[in-house]
């Protein structure tokens, strides 16, 4: 692997702070994350965040093909040629942005389980951690790297400062583990905190299933879109288009204070709620 710093200086390419723009500069610490992701030779990954290519090479290694995801047009020449140097023929390059592809059509046309893999930047982890559970039928898991506090965020618990939508949505439909930290330092530019490398496993069987998943979601959201305000006040006015009245109603049906905050409820009161909704009102 050729050092990020010096190569990017040499072409006089300035990485991009609003494309999150970090690169792996540590070729052992792209080897454990290939090799801890669990990939095998018939696997297909779907890569976020190309990059230069230093997970792209040993992922693609490992696996039967790779979908890689580059949006920065500048970096594709130097994408390109890294993996012919490495004599990869077994990549696939979307020059795109990973919010613009559509997983659910790709994991189709592949005829079944995908993994998922990727950096991903700050500013789009939410939007795609979203699109991917939205997606989740066609991938098998994902394996990505968060800044280490946005990671805390998704498995934060009921009462937690970190706890919130995304916590929810994937307590939901997924099991978390972290696999390994990465320091700072082995990026360039240099990050101003260290990051985690966490696994997603979605379930086949969910413990706890809401009657209609597409609202659920939207209940989530709208609860957490003004958590401090209470749940009463925070679901009127929302997208879901209610007043205050059905919104005590449907927390009346579902059992639950109105005077909760979203930061409190639990999986299940979540479930409770939004199914409560086809019993107080047309959703």
């Amino acid at each position: 692997m050729i050092s990020p710093a010096r190569l990017l200086k040499a072409l006089n390419i300035q990485p991009r702070k609003h494309l999150g723009q970090n690169f792996l500069s540590d070729p052992s610490t792209a080897e454990m994350i290939a090799t801890r992701s669990g990939i095998s030779a018939e696997d297909v990954v779907l890569e976020i965040g190309a990059g230069l290519g230093a997970l792209t090479v040993p992922v693609a290694r490992l696996v039967k093909k790779v979908y890689a995801v580059e949006k920065d047009f500048r970096i594709i020449p130097l994408l390109k040629n890294e993996l012919l140097t490495n004599n990869i023929h077994n990549v696939n390059l979307l020059e795109k942005s990973i919010l613009d592809v559509d997983i659910k059509k790709l994991g189709e046309k592949e005829g079944g389980k995908i993994v998922v893999i990727g950096n991903l930047p700050y500013n789009i982890s939410s939007q795609v951690l979203v699109q991917i559970i939205k997606s989740r039928n066609v991938i098998d898991r994902a394996v990505f790297m968060f800044q280490k506090e946005f990671a805390a965020r998704l498995t934060a618990n009921p009462g937690c400062k970190d706890y919130g939508r995304l916590s929810v949505m994937l307590a939901y439909c997924a099991d978390i583990k972290k696999i390994a930290e990465v320091k700072a330092h082995l990026f360039f530019p240099k990050p101003k905190i260290d990051s985690q490398i966490i696994e997603i496993k979605f379930k086949k069987l969910l413990e706890y299933s809401a009657k209609d998943e597409s609202f659920f979601f939207k209940v989530i959201k709208a609860a957490f879109g003004k958590r401090r305000k209470t749940l009463k006040n925070a679901l009127a006015g929302s997208e879901l288009h209610i007043d205050a009245e059905i919104a005590l109603k449907v927390l009346d049906a579902a059992d639950i204070d109105p005077a909760r905050r979203a930061e409190t409820l639990t999986l299940p009161e979540f479930v409770r709620l939004s199914n409560s909704f086809e019993n107080s009102i047309a959703v």
